[in-house]
């Protein structure tokens, strides 16, 4: 019976013994053999591989690109215009042996921290070497893919390789918000004034001048309806003339019909005149005047 417990006890421990002499290492990372924390080996291939139990350590880090997002950082550019600028980074472990050295226990965690006083440090060393007009402005790019040359050059100590850095967000720290607003207001209120004085001065030119053209229009207008009527009223006379030269009796006798219309015009026909006026000659007689005897 005991021997059989004994048996019993050596396959357990057996088992376990086996269990734990094998680790399997994922396609998503990298794993270092250490042996009392010495790195013995560095395992970068997937697979199933053999330890020896409680001698050995295995340290497994992530093989993906990892992110990294920084608080975010007051700068001051070089025309002395404070930015708060929030950044972003992408990394990963390039050498795992150089990592484990360079970070120790704290894995990933202490990485990030130290990566990220790096990147504070590139920001500040580089946006502080431009206006602040630069980092608002397309330039941002050659800024930020110079921020990460440098930062790269200085992971590269951690075992680490930075691959981008980005900037999200530039802008002004909230105590100069309200002033650079208000200043921002002042220039486009007096550039909408410039504007509305420029549109003033347009406009009071074209009316001036729509109105000169105006006068001169009518001018010219009744200039030559004037020059017409008089020309009408010349080939008027002149008819009247010829006719009464042809047929002075005709003639008269046109104008006293003319008269007679004009007298007789509008609500008020009546007329107080003598009888014996020639204005009544063609109305008495249709053979109109009498003609004066001779000598």
């Amino acid at each position: 019976m005991r021997r059989t417990q004994i048996l019993i006890g050596v396959i357990v421990l057996a088992v376990i013994v086996g269990l734990n002499s094998f680790y399997i290492v994922d396609e998503r990372e990298k794993a270092l053999r250490l042996w009392f924390g010495e790195v013995t080996a560095e395992i970068t291939e997937p697979g199933l591989y053999f330890k020896v139990p409680v001698l050995h350590e295995i340290a497994k880090y992530d093989d993906r690109i990892l992110p990294l997002d920084t608080e975010p950082l007051e700068v001051t550019p070089a025309d002395d215009r404070r930015l708060v600028v929030d950044a972003f980074a992408r990394w990963r472990i390039s050498d795992a042996t150089q990592f484990r050295r360079a970070v120790g226990a704290s894995g990933i965690t202490g990485a990030r921290q130290r990566l990220e006083r790096i990147l504070n440090a590139e920001l500040r060393q580089v946006l502080g070497q431009v206006d602040s007009g630069a980092v608002l402005s397309v330039d941002r790019a050659a800024l930020m893919n110079q921020i990460r040359d440098q930062s790269r050059d200085e992971a590269a100590a951690l075992g680490v390789e930075v691959i981008d850095v980005r900037i999200k967000r530039a802008d002004l720290p909230e105590q100069n918000l309200a002033a650079t607003f208000e200043r921002m207001r002042a220039e486009r209120q007096r550039e909408a004034a410039d504007e509305i004085a420029r549109g003033n001065e347009a406009a009071q030119r074209v009316r001036a001048q729509a109105d000169r053209t105006v006068v001169e229009t009518t001018s010219e207008a009744r200039k030559q309806s004037e020059i017409i009527r008089g020309e009408a009223d010349a080939q008027r006379n002149a008819i009247f003339a010829d006719a009464f030269g042809r047929d002075p009796e005709f003639f008269a006798f046109y104008r006293s019909l003319k008269a007679y219309e004009e007298s007789l015009k509008g609500e008020n026909s009546t007329l107080v005149i003598s009888p014996d006026s020639e204005f009544f000659d063609y109305l008495k007689s249709d053979t109109g005047p009498a003609a004066p005897a001779a000598e």
